[in-house]
């Protein structure tokens, strides 16, 4: 019988990472990885490709198991629980994978009208109405709720994938890649609706990206991942003054100083 599922007390880590191991084989892609995730803040992971981020990611939302450690989400051990045990941790967060995983063959509406139909017992009528709500809470048009992910852009296709992920109110939201294969002005888009979303609705947000203007302008803290391991967390400004050489490269390089110059100028 499955325990029973409780709310997560105090300011207790929405997210805690502990001594993580994984392998593919002979390859080690995390090495006693730690790190937690507080409540209310967005929390980015960000490395080389390759370096274990979607993998972290993946492990945490039960997609696929580490070979050793822990994995708390809202307090409570993920490591090990079957689809069946994890559908009410489930509930509780939303998920935004890099490529959207819209339904080619339903329109907006349906996508995000799914995940109601998955988890509630409400009527037509209104799960209709709350889709249509999650999808003008994305900053879509009210047009888009008709349209196939065929027809519409990257940035929108982004922001469908993202309402679908609010469906269910959830406390804590998982964002892959939110910004890749955006042209800058769409990417500067998703990322003032992320800060948008967290301010507004509370949320909690764990994110990977590999886009440093995301980071600057919407990250609390970041994870820099790299050697199988975390190589430093803190604030943007904080690992900018890093003097890990990984670290150096990866916020004093072309593109790094560029968005480094771009939010000094925000402020």
């Amino acid at each position: 019988m499955s325990a029973p599922i409780e709310p997560m007390q105090g300011s207790a880590p929405m997210v805690e990472i502990r001594d993580l191991n994984t392998r593919f084989g002979a390859a080690v892609v995390h090495e006693n990885v730690s790190l937690a995730v507080r409540p209310g803040e967005i929390f980015a992971l960000v490395g080389a490709s390759g370096c274990g981020k979607s993998t972290l990611l993946r492990e945490t939302i039960v997609l696929q198991p580490p070979q050793s450690g822990s994995i708390r989400v809202f307090g409570l051990e993920v490591i090990g629980l079957s689809d069946r045990d994890a559908l009410p941790l489930r509930r509780r967060w939303g998920v935004m994978f890099e490529r959207g995983a819209l339904f080619s063959s339903l329109t907006v509406l349906e996508n995000v009208g799914m995940v109601l139909r998955e988890h509630t017992q409400l009527g037509e009528r209104l799960i209709d109405e709350i889709a249509a709500l999650k999808v003008a809470l994305t900053g879509l048009p009210p047009d888009a709720c008709a349209k196939y992910p065929s027809e519409l852009s990257g940035g929108m296709r982004k922001r469908a994938a993202l309402a679908r992920a609010l469906a269910l109110d959830p406390e804590l939201l998982f964002l892959d890649e939110p910004t890749a294969g955006l042209d800058p002005l769409s990417a500067s888009g998703i990322d003032v609706l992320i800060r948008h979303l967290k301010e507004s609705l509370g949320l909690t947000i764990m994110l990977v990206t590999h886009d440093l203007d995301l980071l600057w302008r919407t990250a609390d803290r970041v994870a820099v991942m790299g050697e199988s391991r975390i190589l430093g967390i803190g604030t943007m400004e904080e690992l900018s003054r890093s003097e890990h050489p990984l670290i150096r490269e990866y916020f004093y390089g072309p593109r790094g100083r560029a968005a480094r110059e771009q939010a000094w100028k925000r402020k």
